[in-house]
């Protein structure tokens, strides 16, 4: 184990020259992107765009085309399937304004094929055949846009990742290409946006400030291909910050009238959520399979969108889960190393069985990227700052405050933070430390805090503590339990084991190396916890069987011993328990406890 965590000068020094590829991206991420709010504003700005239309195949696009431009001018057109009994075709049209975009939901009309259901105005349409109506000029092939066909859900073969992992030129490029090739694409995030656009208009004749907003994996930068979208809807537009413009401006004389509600908090989200999800369930287009799960802490329901092939969970009472996806969105926009190293850490969990897409007593998706946030704040030179130092940086315009008192103020400008680290470590080198940390680390006695980015006392007997970054008196991990706490702490160790071998055979030409050796989890680099199962020299049942006889024990085929020194130690306490047998029998008070 030492050789893990203090390995000598010349091994790092093979390591870097295994890993590191000539022309890697810089540690730092580059200035000028996006804020969180921003990123929001533009997907959102995109969703009112754009319409997704279903089309008999890829070849009615032309036409489509030509029909659509009458509403406005068409910026983009995405192609994708959705792949059921049969392929169903989709094409996403983006326009100019979000006008040109309700003009051309307007101008749709009702199926008057269909015997019943409940026309609902909504971005998704299809496109049916012409009729024996006036047909507008069609434009010359050169005036149309060229069509992506782009899948937004699909995640890529398995054999496929193989062979870009194994064609790498070192496990630098490896951890960079599993990150490109499997995180959510640009499509993928339209699609949620979409989705969560369709509930907003749902509702809003009733609601006009109502607000569907996606986060977590969707929209933090962690997510990859097929993940779930969390929604999180509010009759208004109360998010739990401040609104400079409300502040300063005066106050309106004109109050609505609101039907007041005499249940408490809990009961009466539940009953709205009851309602909405009949709403669902009833009208909505594309939306199927709706469940409601009201028990549970956060009452959720749950459906399947089949025009996107999407899964969704919408709460109406999770504002900390919405502000916990804007901190992780800072922390993989503060250096391009966080990414990337966390997808690679994400599917070893996977392959080594971890992980799994079931709640239960494994560790989750959200609990792992918390155990590589906390590596990268304690290194030697940070990566990333602490929550408690983005905290204190906040400024009155980055209050937030949930309907429960929950405060989630941090400083939405990282630059106001003043943190910059001069960590310059390869991802390879980040990914082999971050096993080395772990498999060293007191998981009985100590909890992981990212508000401090320390190790602090464990304040109760759970096998894993992570202390809630936002809510600091719940432990994230507190479903883990000993035993797969513990098993995380073997694989950990396995992985290092895998990884150091990597330094030891760097001549070595194989199809299997680097990452795919840590994905394939190789027997004869493995790890057995061999020390907490002591191999016996027999079988306790052999030795004191009920029916054993005299000539059984004279016999030599009633027990098989590995060698005649073990037979001999067998004998041997076999006679001294025969002894003390004799002694406890002889004993005086035995004698009198007798008569």
């Amino acid at each position: 184990m030492n050789s893990l965590v203090r390995r000598s000068a010349h091994q790092l020094s093979r390591w870097r020259t295994l890993c590191t590829k000539p022309g890697a991206p810089e540690a730092a991420a580059s200035p000028g992107k996006p804020s969180y709010e921003e990123f929001i504003g533009h997907q959102q700005w995109q969703a009112r765009c754009s319409i997704v239309v279903q089309v008999s195949s890829e070849k009615s696009y032309p036409e489509l085309y030509n029909y659509c431009s009458r509403f406005g001018e068409i910026r983009g057109a995405q192609h994708y399937c959705v792949r059921q009994d049969e392929a169903l075709h989709y094409v996403l049209l983006e326009y100019a304004t979000p006008d040109e975009a309700a003009a051309a939901i307007g101008a749709g009309v009702t199926n008057g094929e269909l015997t019943s259901g409940v026309p609902v105005r909504s971005p998704f349409l299809w496109f049916r055949a012409a009729g024996g109506g006036r047909k507008s000029a069609k434009l010359a092939p050169n005036q149309v846009p060229q069509l992506l066909s782009i899948d937004g859900n699909r995640q890529v073969e398995q054999g496929h990742l193989l062979e870009l992992l194994r064609s790498a030129q070192g496990i630098e490029e490896q951890v960079q290409l599993l990150h490109e090739h499997t995180r959510l694409n640009e499509l993928g995030i339209r699609m949620r946006f979409l989705a969560a656009l369709q509930v907003e208009q749902a509702i809003a004749g009733m609601f006009p400030a109502a607000q569907a907003q996606p986060f977590g994996s969707s929209v933090n930068g962690f997510g990859r291909m097929g993940c779930d979208l969390d929604l999180i809807l509010r009759f208004d537009n109360d998010m739990g910050g401040r609104n400079p413009a409300e502040a300063t401006a005066e106050p309106s004389r004109l109050v609505y009238h609101t039907k007041e509600n005499l249940s408490n908090g809990r009961s009466q989200t539940q009953r709205h959520m009851e309602c909405f999800g009949d709403m669902l369930h009833l009208f909505l287009p594309g939306v199927c399979h709706v469940r409601r799960i009201l028990q549970a802490r956060v009452p959720i329901i749950k459906y399947h969108h089949e025009h996107l092939d999407l899964e969704v969970d919408l709460s109406m009472s999770n504002l900390t889960g919405f502000y916990m996806s804007e901190l992780l969105y800072m922390f993989g926009e503060m250096d391009a190393r966080v990414r990337p190293l966390t997808f690679s850490i994400r599917r070893w969990a996977q392959s080594c069985g971890l992980t799994n897409p079931s709640p239960g007593r494994w560790i989750s998706n959200f609990s792992l990227t918390c155990l590589v946030m906390f590596f990268l704040q304690q290194l030697r030179q940070p990566i990333l700052p602490t929550i408690g130092a983005l905290a204190k940086a906040a400024q009155p315009k980055d209050s937030r405050l949930t309907e429960d008192g929950i405060n989630c103020t941090f400083a939405r400008d990282v630059e106001r933070v003043g943190f910059r680290s001069r960590n310059q470590s390869s991802l390879s080198e980040l990914l082999l430390q971050f096993f080395e940390f772990y498999s060293q680390f007191d998981f009985h006695n100590r909890a992981i805090s990212l508000n401090e980015g320390r190790p602090l006392s464990k304040p109760d007997h759970s096998a894993m503590y992570i202390v809630n970054p936002l809510e600091q008196l719940l432990n994230v991990s507190k479903n883990v339990s000993l035993e797969e706490c513990e098993r995380l702490r073997i694989e950990v160790r396995n992985a290092a084991w895998i990884l150091e071998s990597e330094v030891e055979n760097v001549d070595r030409q194989e199809l299997s190396w680097g990452l795919l050796n840590l994905f394939k989890h190789p027997e004869k680099a493995v790890i057995r916890p061999n020390m907490f199962f002591k191999p016996r020299m027999v079988e306790v049942s052999d030795l004191f069987e009920e029916k054993q006889t005299k000539e059984a024990s004279n016999s030599s085929s009633a027990i098989t011993y590995k060698s005649s020194s073990v037979r001999q130690q067998v004998q041997s306490i076999k006679a001294a328990t025969r002894s003390e047998l004799k002694q406890l029998q002889n004993s005086p008070k035995n004698r009198r406890s007798s008569r």
